[in-house]
């Protein structure tokens, strides 16, 4: 059981980072590169984009504690 939230709390760590890289400012990142803070780009409106990466991130962020606390815990 161990090993097995080890590894997840790896993949979840990476993609955590990777979520988090995407919010670095309007115009500088990950960000940038998809047209998340220009309103451009293949996705559309940034809005939309913006509120789902916010509630993405924040998932993530949730499953990630609740993982960590699962891995003390054992």
């Amino acid at each position: 059981m161990e090993a097995i939230l080890s590894a997840s709390l790896v993949l979840i760590s990476a993609l955590l980072i990777a979520l988090v890289l995407m919010h670095s400012g309007r115009d500088t990142g990950l960000s940038g590169a998809f047209g998340v803070g220009t309103g451009q780009g293949p996705l559309g409106g940034g809005s939309l984009v913006e509120r789902n990466l916010n509630r993405w991130t924040i998932a993530i962020a949730i499953l990630y504690l609740a993982n960590v606390i699962a891995l003390l815990k054992i």
